[in-house]
């Protein structure tokens, strides 16, 4: 399941930087995934970069492709561009809430939203597929990773568990069902969907 602490600040009180600990178990299987997905060059614009750990991570795997990491809390904008000092390839990250109507990014060659969706309430995930809408064009893969359900396929009880917490904390969050997401999607096809390790998974779609 995902963890359900979305991060930890660093024990040194200098440090700006925040740690997402699942980033570390979960860095390398999504990289091999984007491998054959996101285009050879461009610019990928991550959604809800969190900490930025990923984006640090996913811009050395793909020297080639400029990230434009963003997020909505300012405090995640310090640790992500702490994180990706020094990277050539990562522009400053940008405040955006997915939620909103626009953003202060005008075209990507893909999106890139990891753990999000089950974090946020529904209204990020409806501004997430708009977005999406407005900046990819024909055949540009929207990425979504992390925790859902699928109609006919039993969710893993760790999966039950992390809802039950999620909902606690926010009566607003929960895990998703693929075919809600899919179907908010409007401009989208589902592509592929891939089954990740700790019942997690990987959902390409491509602007129509």
């Amino acid at each position: 399941m995902a963890d359900p602490t979305p991060w930890i600040v660093a024990e040194d009180h200098g440090d700006v930087r925040k740690h997402a600990p699942a980033t570390l178990r979960n860095r390398g299987a999504i990289a091999e995934c984007l491998r054959g997905i996101l285009p050879p060059f461009g610019l990928v614009l991550e959604i809800a970069s969190g900490s930025g750990e990923h984006a640090a991570y996913f811009a050395q795997e793909f020297p080639a492709i400029d990230w434009q990491p963003s997020d909505p809390d300012p405090t995640a904008l310090v640790s992500i561009a702490a994180w990706t000092d020094g990277l050539a390839n990562v522009r400053a990250p940008v405040m955006l809430d997915a939620a909103a109507d626009l953003w202060p990014v005008a075209t990507a060659d893909a999106i890139l939203c990891i753990n999000m969706v089950h974090i946020a309430p529904w209204e990020a995930t409806l501004g997430l597929m708009a977005g999406a809408a407005r900046l990819l064009t024909t055949g540009a893969p929207l990425i979504l990773y992390g925790p859902y359900r699928r109609a006919g396929v039993p969710t893993a009880e760790s999966n039950e568990a992390f809802d039950q917490s999620l909902k606690a904390r926010d009566p607003r969050w929960g895990l998703r069902d693929v075919e809600a997401v899919t179907a908010a999607a409007v401009g989208f096809a589902l592509d592929r969907l891939i089954e990740m390790p700790a019942n997690n998974l990987f959902l390409v779609y491509r602007r129509t």
